[in-house]
């Protein structure tokens, strides 16, 4: 099965309206099957939340984590059971803050690295010099409520290049939830996993191999095998989206360039490079940025 997680929230224990059970509920109401906690700089809501969940035994599967809120950029860290120090951290020197929040046994990942900072949002922009990529385990490419084309599109964009040079960091989104603010039209991150499954070993597995996708509702599932490319669609249920198959169209973005097709044509791998990487992207319509329904975990070809 395919989980449906939100991965950037916040409560009353840092800076939102919503207390932990509020959070739980307004997720039930919408079926999101599992949530991670990330207040600002603190990890006081992770035992709220699962005493609560466990005490009444909510259909709801909860991921600790927490956003280290810097003047320099915001890291997001999830899986953290343990309180990392940072009151060191060193803009110039970032990858010490990563490193010690993985060496817990947290995923780290840079939280809307383009967002706007001052004089609108003192250290929402990620301005940390990072020289190396291989502490950090993923990039929220979409902050949902942020501006597409100001904010999410440059973020998108670093990722897919980051990937292209060889980088395993896997894409998240998340709706940086503060309040009652409508689900429904948003990117959601999506994983395989079980009925029942260890929520922390399913996302870890996903994210330290690239295999989650950021969908608005319609999962885009690529099968290299045989020397083919073969693609299809599955629908998620997602509140608020509308499938539209007959007018969905793949783009396929490599290092060089895009291609497109349509979900049932079979692409022949020898048409790439041995080695390429390639990462499929589901539209409706035609490929503008407006129109893009799901990104799809990358392809490495052999």
């Amino acid at each position: 099965m395919y989980k449906r997680l939100e991965l950037h929230n916040h409560t009353t224990e840092s800076d939102a309206s919503f207390n932990c059970r509020e959070l739980i509920d307004f997720f039930l109401a919408d079926g999101v099957d599992g949530f991670a906690l990330t207040d600002h700089n603190t990890i006081s809501g992770n035992p709220k939340m699962r005493r609560i969940i466990e005490e009444n035994h909510l259909p709801i599967e909860f991921i600790p984590g927490m956003e280290y809120t810097t003047y320099y950029g915001h890291i997001l860290c999830l899986n953290l059971t343990e309180y990392v120090p940072w009151e060191d951290i060193n803009r110039h020197k970032p990858e010490l803050l990563f490193r010690a929040a993985s060496a817990k046994g947290a995923l780290t990942g840079i939280a809307h690295p383009y967002s706007f900072g001052w004089p609108f949002a003192k250290g929402c922009r990620f301005e940390m010099e990072m020289t190396d990529y291989s502490c950090c385990d993923f990039i929220e490419i979409f902050n949902n409520l942020e501006p597409l084309h100001q904010v999410n599109e440059p973020a998108l964009r670093l990722w897919e290049n980051l990937v292209f040079s060889g980088h395993c960091l896997a894409a998240t989104c998340g709706m940086d939830l503060h309040g009652s603010t409508p689900l429904a039209g948003h990117y959601g991150t999506y994983i395989e996993g079980e009925k029942g499954g260890d929520i922390a070993r399913e996302l870890e597995h996903a994210i330290k191999n690239m295999r989650t996708w950021v969908s608005r509702g319609a999962l885009l599932l690529a099968d290299p095998e045989d020397g083919a490319i073969r693609f299809a669609v599955q629908q998620t249920g997602k509140p608020g989206y509308t499938p539209h198959p007959e007018q969905y169209r793949i783009a396929l973005r490599t290092a060089a360039g895009q291609g497109e097709c349509s979900p049932g044509d079979v692409i022949a791998v020898s048409e790439f490079a041995p080695g390429t990487v390639l990462i499929p992207e589901l539209f409706e319509n035609d490929t503008a940025l407006e129109n893009l329904i799901c990104v799809a975990p990358p392809i490495r070809l052999r």
